[in-house]
């Protein structure tokens, strides 16, 4: 009997255990299955013909054209390159901020800014030439090796910092501080004492921040489950956004693996953006001009194709009309001339009347 009794309930465990594998997977495959035909759905249909550049796009450049590594004839492929574009704003990285927030001597950050700058005006009448300031924050106590906000001084050195630059001559400040939580005061605290200082100065000041939740709280989420908190709230994007003269999406390291999926939520992430910015904020939505291979980056899935062509969607179904309207490109060493190309028949190339 008592064999009998194992023989019966091995089938009971056998038909528990497939029942259980069956309920994770759709727990698992469903939603993912869902989401995925979501964000297909949002790549589908036609962007309206008047989707195509309003002149405000911008291009982040490496730190050789302050360093010297770049010279006229650098300046010159550069004019050919983005003449007759949109392309109105450069982002130049001109040094990584020190961990107090502090810039080494314009000697040492950007020694060859001044000359660059003036070979740009030459070339480039109508281009603007910010500095592209950043580092990593950190945030849990004892932690190193990164920028803590929450430290006063660490601010007010950030301004100081954007002084020094706007005093040797660029037209902005481009903030990029990461990794940004969501809702953080201090970064907020931040910008309103950049805005006065920048403006006050005649000067644009600019921000590059993380995509907005796909999902209402998602941010919570991820960082609770890996302790990486991957995206921002809707509101807290608005909150920065009202504070600064122009804020670039940085919508790629999306993780996606196809085309489709990543054009998708690239459409997604734009009608977002333009439901939370203010009229009186320039929108710019990052391209992704590199090709590296990771867990975060599909080169053959984050193409600057399926990203215009989402991004015109997202503008054609949100805010068509929007004028104060671009796309950012990251970053130029790193381009080909497909990306080039895409971008410009997609997107950036002015059309002659």
């Amino acid at each position: 009997m008592q064999r009998r009794g194992t023989t019966q309930a091995r089938p009971r465990w056998r038909r528990a255990v497939t029942w259980a594998a069956w309920t994770v997977a759709l727990l698992i495959v469903l939603p993912l299955t869902l989401a995925g035909t979501a964000l297909r759905a949002q790549y589908a249909g036609e962007a309206a013909p008047e989707a195509r550049t309003r002149g405000r796009d911008a291009l982040w450049l490496g730190h050789a054209w302050v360093d010297g590594r770049r010279d006229a004839s650098d300046v010159a492929a550069l004019r050919r390159r983005i003449q007759g574009t949109g392309i109105r704003d450069l982002y130049v990285h001109a040094g990584p901020l020190e961990h107090d927030g502090t810039l080494p001597p314009a000697r040492v950050a950007y020694p060859r800014a001044g000359r660059l700058i003036s070979a740009l005006h030459r070339a480039l009448p109508s281009v603007r030439v910010h500095a592209w300031l950043g580092d990593r924050l950190v945030y849990e106590p004892g932690e190193r090796g990164g920028l803590r906000l929450s430290d006063a001084a660490a601010r007010a050195a950030i301004v100081a910092s954007a002084r020094q630059v706007l005093a040797a001559g660029f037209a902005g400040v481009h903030l990029d501080l990461e990794p940004l939580h969501s809702g953080n005061a201090d970064y907020l605290r931040l910008l309103d004492r950049l805005g006065p200082v920048v403006r006050g100065r005649g000067a644009v000041l600019s921000v590059a921040v993380h995509q907005i939740d796909p999902l209402p709280g998602l941010h919570s989420v991820s960082g609770a489950l890996t302790g990486h908190r991957k995206w921002i709230s809707q509101r807290f994007f608005g909150q920065v956004a009202r504070r600064v003269d122009q804020i670039a999406l940085m919508s790629y390291d999306t993780g996606l693996p196809a085309e489709s999926l990543y054009g998708g939520y690239v459409a997604q992430q734009t009608r977002l953006a333009l439901a939370a910015t203010g009229p009186h904020t320039d929108l710019l939505m990052g391209l992704p001009f590199f090709h590296t291979e990771s867990v975060g980056h599909h080169a053959s899935a984050e193409t600057v194709r399926a990203a215009v062509r989402g991004i015109r969607l997202g503008l054609t179904r949100e805010e068509p009309g929007r004028r104060r309207f671009g796309m950012a490109l990251y970053v130029d060493f790193a381009a080909t001339d497909e990306d080039w190309a895409a971008y410009g028949k997609g997107w950036g190339r002015r059309h002659r009347s």
